[in-house]
């Protein structure tokens, strides 16, 4: 009787915890799949379906500390992927960058929101913190929405990811500080700051010490050549220095972030990674799902107030502080600037960390964190509006202050007087594409200008005597003194998609006959850049296709000629059968260029047994093709006749299809 009461137990408590998870699954999953349709970020569902299943909504999850359980789980195992998928090459390659722009945007951030909070009569250490959850931004809404609209490797896309990698790695000092300010909140800043070094102390040698035990613990592993064994011990020591880094006073994510970035450094990372990677979305979906849990309808409705004014205040601040670090500081160019700000302008995945970590110490009270959560949640929201509006509210805010600056420092350069001849080329942006074509015309003996806005491309220039001019190619005055309006061609060859439809507009206004050349490198901009007015369109995307296809055609002995045929068809047609569905067969006319008839030179092998006639082989009857010239002993011999003996090393002129050429090679290899 009693082991059967201990099975009933067993059956009563186990199927609740199982059901909690199928629910935050659940959840998930159908939250993330309907904002994905809607071509928004997953995010934004995990976080809105959390909110409606948890305690403050249909309450199928109503255990709040239950919550936090799945949260902290949730949030070890992220900070664990992230840290070992953190590209620390890149964070190497533009150090100093990344450092002083990430450096001056998470410290003015920070101070500002502090001292905010500290006037509206919040205590100092609660205020710290509200500085904290301001200052992240995130990195998953983020990155995810700007490669939808292909605006990664624009300029406020490269300066947004080295902001956002900076973030990131503020979280260890920021999640150290959660229990120092929640122990110490009547201490000195002396008290405090030296607590802080201790505990940096102690982050250091447990790193220190994770580096040499986990890098021999999965050497151990990898050599027993197991992959499920790989996939085990993953998990377990991401979960095990979380613990561990808990129990020697830090917290379970700061230890979790840290052995993610000391197995990224080593031999076994990028397994790692891959055993992880697998594993992101529900880690993601799990986290956002349970933050979103954490929201408390009911309780947020009486704050609107406080929650739109933090939601407000988190746009302005963070938008503000983000241009005037780039543009007043790094000399970045305005529209940039500006951009990047509303790319930045919400909260992030680290801020949700740190306020359930701060709620936990009682740093925050509960009204406090119902109003962080709902307008974070708002703030994400929005951030597909924003990004969408950057460009225009960037032409739109940069005219007034442009005026505002030229009015204090005097009357705006004007741009160097350049002597351009007629029929030139206008090279638009000195990457490498502008840089190749720049030195393809100059070794012709053709005249073309390059304009670029890159200070370091200037200096780099500058005594050089290649024809350039430092400016924006998106104002007028640069496009005359370039002299557009008396150019062959304009290529325009940036990365900034915005950038190049307003350099397209500017160029039409004052040539509106010139050839446009514009290099893209997604599909998506092929229409709006032909619509915009640009006469030709090169796709990186495209193009790399059909390299692609080309060198595997030809080791089917198609000819380089029909392939250049087909492709420049293919180009002619605006690469229509690549855009459209997959399933759609190539038109057969196409087909019949690669199938065309050409000449090939074929050396006839070593190992030929010779004195055999081309009517012997029966050449044409068994392959399909007419010898046209045999070249033997450096004679010439035109339209051999039938009873032409082939001899080993022959070159062979041949007229046939791929097929059939393929054919031949095989009879000539078979001959004995």
């Amino acid at each position: 009787m009693l082991w059967a009461w201990l099975n009933k137990r067993e059956t009563v408590e186990q199927p609740r915890f199982v059901l909690d998870i199928l629910i935050v699954l659940l959840s998930a999953g159908v939250g993330g799949a309907i904002f994905e349709k809607m071509r928004l970020p997953g995010v934004i569902g995990f976080l809105l379906t959390g909110a409606l299943v948890g305690p403050g909504g249909l309450q199928l999850i109503s255990d709040p500390e239950q919550v936090r359980t799945f949260a902290e789980f949730g949030v070890a195992f992220l900070l664990f992927e992230i840290g070992i998928e953190l590209p620390l090459g890149e964070l190497r390659h533009s150090f100093r960058k990344l450092v002083i722009s990430g450096f001056l945007q998470v410290t003015a951030t920070l101070g500002i929101a502090t001292g905010l909070c500290v006037f509206l009569g919040r205590p100092l250490n609660t205020s710290i913190i509200m500085g904290m959850l301001v200052t992240m931004s995130s990195t998953a809404v983020v990155m995810r929405i700007l490669s939808q609209r292909g605006e990664v490797d624009a300029p406020h896309g490269r300066l947004s990811l080295g902001i956002l990698l900076f973030q990131d790695l503020c979280i260890i000092p920021f999640l150290l500080a959660v229990p120092l300010l929640a122990a110490d909140t009547h201490g000195s800043v002396a008290s405090l700051g030296l607590a802080f070094v201790k505990a940096i102390v102690v982050l250091l040698l447990f790193a220190l010490a994770s580096r040499f035990v986990l890098q021999w613990v999965m050497k151990q592993i990898a050599h027993l050549r197991s992959p499920d064994l790989f996939s085990i011990f993953a998990f377990l020591l991401a979960m095990g220095s979380a613990v561990l880094a808990e129990e020697i006073g830090l917290t379970l994510a700061a230890g979790a972030f840290v052995a993610g970035l000391v197995l990224n450094s080593s031999a076994y990372g990028h397994q790692l990674f891959a055993e992880i990677v697998p594993w992101r979305g529900v880690l993601l979906g799990v986290f956002f799902t349970t933050v979103g849990m954490l929201l408390d309808v009911q309780g947020a409705l009486p704050l609107w107030d406080e929650i739109l004014l933090f939601l407000g205040g988190v746009i302005i601040l963070k938008s503000v502080v983000v241009v005037v670090v780039l543009y007043g500081v790094m000399r970045e160019r305005l529209g940039q600037a500006i951009q990047t700000g509303l790319t930045l302008a919400q909260a992030g995945e680290f801020s949700f960390v740190l306020a359930t970590a701060a709620a936990v110490a009682g740093l925050i009270d509960e009204p406090t964190e119902q109003v962080f959560i709902a307008g974070s949640i708002l703030s994400l929201i929005f951030t597909p509006g924003l990004i969408a509006a950057g460009p225009r509210l960037a032409t739109f805010g940069s005219m007034p202050i442009e005026k505002m600056r030229e009015k204090v420092t005097g009357k705006a350069k004007p741009p160097q007087r350049v002597e351009v001849k007629e029929n030139h080329v206008v090279i638009i942006g000195y990457g490498m594409a502008g840089r190749t074509l720049g030195q393809i015309l100059g070794s012709l003996g053709l005249a073309y200008h390059i304009v670029d806005s890159n200070p370091y491309t200037e200096a780099k220039l500058r005594d050089s005597g290649e024809p350039f001019t430092f400016g924006d190619a998106t104002r007028l005055v640069i496009l005359k003194a370039v002299g557009v309006e008396r150019a062959k061609a304009v290529v325009i060859a940036i990365s900034d998609p915005i950038a190049t439809r307003r350099c397209i507009a500017m160029i039409r206004s004052l040539a509106p006959d010139v050839h446009i050349v514009v290099r893209t490198r997604y599909a998506r901009n092929l229409d709006h850049l032909l619509e915009d007015g640009a006469s030709e369109v090169v796709a990186e995307e495209f193009e790399s296709t059909i390299d692609l296809f080309s060198k595997v055609l030809r080791l089917y002995e198609v000819s380089s000629q029909s392939i250049g045929d087909f492709a420049q068809e293919m180009r002619a047609e605006g690469y229509t059968f690549l855009l459209e569905a997959s399933d759609r067969a190539v038109d057969p006319w196409l087909v019949d260029l690669l199938k065309g008839v050409s000449t090939h030179w074929i050396e006839v092998p070593q190992d030929f047994v010779g004195g055999r006639s081309i009517a012997e082989l029966s050449v044409r009857a068994t392959t399909g093709v007419n010898i046209v010239a045999v070249r033997h002993n450096g004679r010439m011999v035109t339209n051999p006749p039938p009873e032409y003996c082939i001899e080993e090393g022959d070159e062979l002129l041949i007229l046939g299809t791929g097929a059939a050429v393929a054919k031949f090679r095989g009879l000539l290899e078979n001959v004995q």
